[in-house]
C-alpha cells in the first residue's frame, strides 16, 4: 500500500512540477526530515540530472543525503568546477536547508541549466537532522557540529569529510543563519538587518591568493543580491561598538568552512537572518539564502578557469610542501587603522542607519609561528590519534630510521593559558630538545606533512596550536606538565 501510494504522490509531482515541502503547506510548518526525504527521492526519479546519496547517519540514525547535480555523471568531468553547498549544522537554522530544497528545484530549470555545462554541484540540505527535528542547535549527542571539524568526533561532521576527502571539491559554503537579537544589542539600541552576509576565509596559514579571490566574490556577491533587492554585507562578529571590537570571523579550523579552507579550498560562510523563531518570515528567509547559493554558481561559472587553475595550483603547492617554511599556529585579530561604516537597523526609529566602527579588528597576524616539519611521529599506543587520522584519510605508515632525519621532542614545563576570541585555552611553556638515541620502529607510525592537509596536520598536532587537538578534552591526556610531549618531530638533518 505504501508502495502504492508513493509512486502515485511521484506520479503527481512529475506531471505538476515539485514544489518543495515548505511551499506546499503554504509556509506554515518547517520541513521534517521524512518529508525532505520523500522531496529527495522525487527530485532523483524526476531528472537525469539529479542523483542522491546517503552520506551518513545521524547519531539518532537519521539518513544525511548528498544530492548530486550534473550532466556528465558527478565528478567524471575533471574541467569542471565541483562546488558542495552544506546547510543546517545548527538545527535551529532552518532556512538554510529550506533554501537547499529550493536551489535543487532552480537548477532543475531549464533557464539555468547552463551553469551545469561548467559545474557539478553536490549539496547537502541537512547536516543536523536530529537537530532540525528538536529545533536545537546541537545534534543528538548535544555537540555543536559547527565546532567539530577538527576532531570529527561526530557521524555528522565525519559524513561531510568523507564526501569531501572522495571528490576534493573546488568550491565550498557552508549556510547557516544569525540571531541579530540580543539583548546587548538592544541595550546598544541597534542591531544588524542584513538578510545574507558572507565570511570569506580568515586563516593566514590559506593561500593568500585564495584569500584574495574570496575578497573579491564578497564584492560580487553584495552588489549581486542588491541587483535582487537582498541586502547583503560581509559576515563580522562581535561587538556592538563602543562594547566590544567587531572582527571578520573565526580563524579556527573546526568550522565548516575553515576546515576545507585550510585545505586550499575556495570556501565561504553563508548567514542569513533568523527569525523570531523558526517560522517568523520563513518564506522570505529562504529566498534569500537560495539567491545567496546561486550567487556563488554564477560567480563559479563565470570565473571557472580562474578558480579552477588556482585551487589546483595552491594544492600541488601544499602537497608537495612548496609553501612556507613557518606555519602560524596562534593568531589574533589586529586593527589596521581603517574604521568600519557598519549598517544597523535602529530599535529608535525603525530605520537603516550607518555607524562608525572605531575598533574594528580586520586583519588577522601570528602571534607565534613554529618550523614546518617533515612529518610527525605517533606513537603507535596513541589510539585515539591513529584513528583521528583516519577519519581524516591522511597518509600514514610505518616508521622507518634514516640518518637523513632528525627527531624532536616537547617537554612540557608548565601549562599556561591564554585567550582565544572569548574562549579560554591551554598555551603551555614548552623547550624542544633533539632526540638522539635511536627511536624503536615498531612503536611508531610516521605522517608526513606533504599532503593536502599539509597545514591543518601541524596546526593539529603541535602542542602549544591554539587551534590543535590539545585544546580539546579528547586528547587533554596528551599534555602533561613535567612530561614529555608523546608525538615527536621529525625534521631535516642538516649535519
Amino acid at each position: 500500500m505504501k508502495k502504492i501510494l508513493f509512486f502515485q504522490f511521484l506520479f503527481f509531482a512529475s506531471a505538476v512540477g515539485q514544489l518543495t515541502p515548505l511551499q506546499k503547506c503554504n509556509y506554515t510548518k518547517i520541513t521534517s526530515h521524512d518529508e525532505l526525504s520523500q522531496f529527495l527521492e522525487v527530485a532523483d526519479h524526476n531528472s537525469d540530472l539529479v542523483t542522491k546519496e546517503v552520506i551518513a547517519e545521524s547519531v539518532e540514525g537519521r539518513k544525511l543525503y548528498a544530492v548530486y547535480l550534473s550532466k556528465d555523471g558527478f565528478g567524471k568531468d575533471e574541467t569542471k568546477l565541483k562546488i558542495l553547498i552544506f546547510a543546517q549544522q545548527h538545527g535551529n537554522e532552518h532556512s538554510g536547508k529550506e533554501g537547499a530544497l529550493l536551489l535543487i528545484n532552480e537548477m532543475l530549470r531549464s533557464e539555468n541549466q547552463y551553469l551545469l555545462d561548467k559545474i557539478d554541484l553536490a549539496i547537502v540540505p541537512q547536516m543536523n537532522p536530529d537537530g532540525s527535528e528538536k529545533n536545537q542547535r546541537r545534534n543528538g549527542n548535544a555537540m555543536d557540529l559547527n565546532r567539530n571539524h577538527l576532531i570529527l568526533t561526530e557521524p555528522e561532521t565525519a559524513g561531510l569529510h568523507k564526501l569531501f576527502n572522495k571528490y576534493l571539491f573546488d568550491v565550498t559554503l557552508d549556510v547557516h543563519e544569525y540571531f541579530p537579537y540580543g539583548e546587548t544589542w538592544k541595550i546598544y539600541g541597534y542591531r544588524t538587518d542584513n538578510e545574507v552576509e558572507i565570511g570569506t576565509v580568515t586563516n593566514i596559514n590559506i593561500s593568500q591568493n585564495i584569500t584574495e579571490l574570496s575578497r573579491e566574490y564578497l564584492n560580487f556577491i553584495i552588489d549581486y543580491l542588491k541587483d535582487k533587492e537582498i541586502s547583503c554585507f560581509e559576515y563580522l562578529p562581535g561587538g556592538p561598538p563602543e562594547v566590544n571590537y567587531i572582527r571578520r570571523s573565526t580563524f579556527d579550523i573546526n568550522d565548516g568552512r575553515q576546515s576545507l579552507g585550510i585545505q586550499n579550498s575556495f570556501s565561504f560562510i553563508q548567514e542569513g537572518k533568523n527569525g523570531i523563531d523558526s517560522l517568523d518570515n520563513i518564506k522570505r528567509r529562504s529566498e534569500t539564502q537560495m539567491a545567496g547559493m546561486m550567487g556563488l554558481l554564477v560567480y563559479s561559472y563565470r570565473h571557472k578557469d580562474e578558480i579552477k587553475n588556482l585551487i589546483a595550483d595552491q594544492r600541488e603547492k601544499l602537497v608537495k610542501g612548496e609553501i612556507s617554511p613557518n606555519i602560524s599556529i596562534q593568531l589574533d585579530h589586529f586593527s589596521d587603522g581603517s574604521k568600519l561604516e557598519l549598517p544597523l537597523l535602529s530599535y529608535y526609529s525603525d530605520s537603516d542607519t550607518i555607524i562608525t566602527v572605531a575598533d574594528y579588528r580586520p586583519v588577522v597576524k601570528s602571534l607565534y609561528d613554529v618550523e614546518r616539519p617533515i612529518g610527525y611521529l605517533v606513537p603507535k599506543v596513541l589510539n585515539e590519534v591513529i584513528d583521528w587520522a583516519g577519519k581524516h584519510s591522511l597518509v600514514y605508515y610505518d616508521f622507518k630510521n634514516s640518518n637523513e632525519y632528525k627527531i624532536e621532542q616537547y617537554h612540557i614545563i608548565r601549562i599556561d593559558s591564554m585567550d582565544f576570541e572569548g574562549d579560554i585555552v591551554v598555551n603551555p611553556i614548552t623547550e624542544l630538545k633533539e632526540i638522539t638515541n635511536q627511536l624503536s620502529e615498531n612503536d611508531y607510525i610516521f605522517i608526513p606533512a606533504n599532503q593536502l592537509k599539509n597545514n591543518m596536520i601541524v596546526i593539529a598536532l603541535e602542542p602549544k596550536s591554539e587551534l590543535g587537538l590539545v585544546t580539546y578534552r579528547n586528547y587533554a591526556n596528551l599534555l602533561k606538565e613535567g612530561e614529555n610531549y608523546s608525538i615527536l618531530r621529525v625534521v631535516k638533518n642538516l649535519k
